[in-house]
């Protein structure tokens, strides 16, 4: 592996097998920075991810006390039952949570079954009682589209502007429906982040976040800056080829 300097964040260039091999490492290091039984890991959603999940199941990377012992939620997530395949703790919960035989006492979605408002504000109590007052994620993984979006912040969405000073919320997302997710105000309040970002499609996006200007309403995983003594971001070489 090799490393790229970056205002963003540390950069870690890989394999898929490498890569994978270094976000459980980072894992199991907030794993043992956090509170005892306490640790809040926010999985998220898209190919890398579920590529991530099945690597971790059929490996049994994960140890034991990792899974009793961890808190699962989602970063982001549409507003879709969970039964639907484009929710992200709905795959998660599919892919990795009950392979991996996870408590359903230790799995914490979206509450999806609400109005919007509602279950934002119900996601708020929940995260407040697990994590305190001015605190998200012990451990936050996020993915990136090609429009540079990252969780379900949007270029030019009304959470880049203002969030209110919430950690968490819901917005409209023009042609994507309604959307909850963590605020900038909510990185910048986990513990650390890991971004991947893997295969030639995700280069040009790379190359807009940590070469082009700073323009966070356009690109929104520039935000990324304001916490990036806390971000770790996973790439292989395609993805890395204008870095």
């Amino acid at each position: 592996m090799r490393e790229i300097p970056s205002d963003f964040g540390r950069v870690v260039v890989g394999t898929q097998a490498e890569l994978f091999s270094e976000a459980l490492r980072i894992t199991l290091a907030a794993q043992a920075a956090a509170r005892p039984g306490r640790f809040l890991w926010a999985l998220t959603g898209g190919s890398t991810p579920a590529a991530f999940y099945k690597w971790c199941v059929e490996s049994s990377a994960l140890p034991p006390e990792l899974i009793n012992g961890t808190h699962f939620t989602v970063s982001d997530e549409r507003h879709v039952p969970l039964s639907s395949p484009d929710s992200n703790f709905g795959n998660a919960e599919r892919q990795l949570l009950a392979p991996l035989g996870v408590a359903t006492d230790r799995r914490l979605p979206w509450m999806v079954a609400w109005p919007v408002a509602e279950a934002a504000e119900a996601y708020r109590k929940t995260m407040l009682i697990l994590a305190g007052p001015g605190r998200a994620y012990d451990l936050c993984f996020l993915g990136m589209g090609d429009d540079c979006h990252t969780a379900s912040l949007f270029p030019q969405t009304p959470l880049l502007k203002d969030d209110g000073g919430l950690l968490f919320g819901g917005q409209e997302v023009p042609g994507k429906g309604w959307r909850l997710t963590i605020t900038p105000g909510g990185l910048r309040a986990c513990g650390k982040i890991v971004v991947m970002a893997l295969g030639a499609g995700k280069a040009a996006a790379l190359h807009r976040v940590h070469r082009g200007p700073l323009d966070v309403e356009n690109v929104p995983s520039q935000l990324l800056k304001t916490c990036a003594e806390n971000v770790v971001w996973l790439v292989d070489e395609p993805a890395a080829a204008q870095l």
